[in-house]
């Protein structure tokens, strides 16, 4: 629960990624949510990360990316816009508020706009470079960009629990992100942040959402 092959909500996955990406592949935010409100879904599996995506794929998600949330005759891909959708379905996730539901909503823009492609950019330095005389100085030229926006995170953050008065998706995305940091100390050196992660991941709708996703990986390519 709350997997269901009979369920309304379909989530498109990967079947296969590499070792280091277990667990970080982005329908994790989808099964996350939809753990935290105890809503049934479906998984439909399709090829693997960086490999050549079917027709019928590349037709609901045209970068090729998962997830993808199929319900009734909605299709919608990116992760952010699905988290939105499924916050409709329940306050747990989205405040009904008007002023608290749009400060959620912020939040989780400024995780996907402000602060993942900072730390996504040493990513892919790291991954894309191995080898290249030039990876250690476009690491080191790129670091403080990410440092200067998770002390400007952490600032925000300050001593609370959550990012806004209680938990919702905007703290859910925030915290997958950083907890996929490629540095992870760029974030430990935040006692406060540290914390939000630690907290985060604690909840027992994360432990399921990340033992679904790890339970659908094969061990070998597709």
């Amino acid at each position: 629960m709350p997997i269901d092959p009979a369920a309304a909500i379909e989530v498109t996955a990967y079947r296969w990624v590499p070792e280091m990406a277990r667990g970080f592949v982005k329908d994790m935010r989808l099964r996350w949510a939809l753990e935290e409100i105890g809503l049934p879904y479906r998984v439909r599996l399709v090829g693997g990360a960086g490999g050549d995506k079917s027709s019928e794929h590349l037709a609901d998600q045209p970068f090729g990316q998962v997830p993808v949330l199929r319900e009734g005759d909605l299709t919608l891909f990116e992760s952010g816009a699905i988290l939105v959708h499924l916050g409709d379905k329940d306050e747990r996730l989205l405040p009904r508020d008007r002023v608290a539901r749009a400060r959620a909503i912020g939040w989780v823009f400024a995780a996907l706009n402000s602060v993942e492609p900072f730390l996504q950019s040493l990513l892919l330095v790291r991954f894309g470079g191995t080898g290249q005389d030039w990876q250690a100085r476009a690491m080191d030229a790129v670091r403080p960009y990410a440092e200067k926006r998770l002390g400007q995170l952490a600032a925000a953050l300050g001593p609370r629990d959550w990012l806004a008065d209680r938990f919702s998706i905007g703290d859910l995305v925030m915290a997958d992100v950083l907890r996929a940091a490629p540095e992870p100390e760029l974030v430990a050196v935040h006692p406060n942040l540290a914390a939000f992660v630690e907290r985060a991941t604690a909840r027992p709708a994360f432990r399921a959402a990340m033992a679904a996703q790890l339970a659908d990986f094969e061990s070998e390519p597709a």
